[in-house]
């Protein structure tokens, strides 16, 4: 296979690509000199997606000589096949989360040992090999998303370990060459296409388990003598996101409502029905297939005679054997934004099954309760920016703009700490499941002087 990069009479390379790969969700754009970023396209129970999940999954079936044969997908495909399976297999994701963990070097599935990097460049080799198909031409060198500090990174020394293990997994799926940009700065230079004047901006980047910040400057000046190192004024980050808001609403909605505070009879005792642990997976919906044990369901069975509200018991027996972890935060993330967009909503979600449902939760939720349980996460978003402008020296008065984009950037909470220090006349957005990957194919651009 030829090389991708296409050279002009100038000897620049004429073709870019970036990967945004995402704890939750990835995206692959592809740039060609003089036209607008293009973004691979995914395909997702019929419908047409710029973004694909972040995911593996893992099945077996039975070989003609009677041998179980392993199968595996990744991305959309890989929800897919999970959902519609009778039995369930192993469905993996938010392997980026662990990347600064050295402690976990992999894991087993059907009987055979995994590396953390294998496991990743199975999900970005598939997002290299569907990009090449798309753009039609081989995808070999990348510029590549990453959070300003790694989920769980503590030290430089762990930083850097992550780093190190995600080069090795782009190198492994057949990438030849691999540059590495920070989320919120190829976010800025999204934003940075569409001005016509020099301008300090903060980008907001929130993604699924990290939210990052970058101060900068950008503007057409900026992109006709080249990026310079002093142009970024300084970066900060949390390891937090929107999958930490997903887990509040389960931890203080849902998982009350399937027992976690109901009591039960013990001899003469009062005791919690059910133990703790078996609603902390219930905050990571790939999670609960870990809970489908005889283990389990004997500790189920008992509590259900036991409990004082065993109709709560059942619901959760219900969730935990229909497997009912994807639905169950569909229905989350669906309530989150309908919060974003009014001050209050209902959280509604049923099993599907056919004639009666075992299963039918209808919660009110106000805007202010769901603030209330994210407030610790939102005051260390708040510190993550106030130690940025104080590090660097910047006064809010000073910042142009402020570019939000992530998902989580939706949250009215979340905007207010930015509206509050620089005002709503300064805040912009746009792309927001997207311009992390359109910005990276534009950093390539310019690192090559494309």
């Amino acid at each position: 296979m030829r090389n991708n990069v296409e050279m002009g009479s100038s000897g620049q390379r004429q073709v870019t690509f970036g990967i945004d790969f995402g704890t939750t969700n990835s995206a692959v754009a592809m740039l060609q000199r003089g036209c607008e970023p293009q973004l691979a396209r995914f395909s997702f129970r019929g419908e047409d997606i710029p973004a694909g999940r972040s995911v593996l999954y893992f099945e077996q079936s039975k070989a003609t000589n009677g041998q179980r044969r392993v199968h595996g997908y990744s991305g959309p495909g890989a929800i897919e096949r999970y959902l519609d399976a009778d039995e369930k297999g192993r469905l993996i994701q938010s392997l980026k989360s662990h990347l600064s963990n050295r402690l976990l070097s992999g894991t087993e599935v059907f009987g055979r040992r995994h590396r953390l990097e294998e496991l990743l460049a199975r999900i970005v080799g598939d997002l290299r090999k569907q990009a090449e198909v798309q753009f039609m031409q081989p995808v070999r060198k990348v510029t590549v998303g990453r959070p300003v500090r790694f989920v769980g990174a503590e030290s430089e020394e762990e930083d850097e370990l992550a780093v190190s293990r995600l080069r090795e997994a782009f190198m492994v799926a057949g990438f030849e060459q691999v540059e590495f940009e920070l989320e919120p700065v190829a976010a800025a230079f999204t934003y940075e296409a569409t001005l016509n004047r020099e301008e300090l901006i903060l980008i907001g980047d929130f993604g699924g388990g990290t939210s990052d910040f970058s101060l900068l400057r950008v503007g057409p000046e900026v992109r006709r003598r080249g990026r310079r190192p002093e142009d970024l004024l300084g970066s900060s980050g949390v390891g937090l996101a929107g999958d930490t808001f997903d887990a509040r609403i389960v931890r203080k909605l849902v998982s009350p409502a399937l027992g976690s505070n109901s009591e039960a009879r013990s001899l003469n005792k009062i005791l919690p029905a059910v133990p703790a642990w078996i609603y902390a997976h219930l905050e990571h919906w790939h999670y609960l297939s870990f809970l489908r044990t005889n283990n389990v369901r004997e500790i189920l069975k008992s509590a259900r005679i036991r409990a004082l509200e065993p109709e709560k018991i059942e619901a959760l027996i219900a969730v935990i054997e229909g497997d009912l972890g994807y639905q169950l935060h569909q229905a989350v993330q669906k309530v989150k934004f309908e919060l974003s967009q009014s001050e209050c909503a209902e959280f509604t979600f049923r099993d599907g099954a056919s004639g009666a449902s075992m299963v039918e939760l209808n919660i009110p939720i106000t805007r202010t309760q769901f603030e209330s349980w994210i407030a610790d996460d939102l005051a260390a978003i708040e510190h993550s920016v106030d130690a940025l402008l104080k590090s660097t020296g910047v006064e809010p008065r000073e910042v142009d703009r402020v570019f939000l984009t992530g998902g989580s950037s939706f949250v009215p909470a979340v905007r207010r700490i930015f509206s509050s220090r620089f005002g709503q006349d300064r805040i912009r957005g746009g792309n927001e499941f997207t311009s992390v990957a359109q910005g990276l194919a534009l950093s390539a651009a310019a690192r090559d002087g494309s």
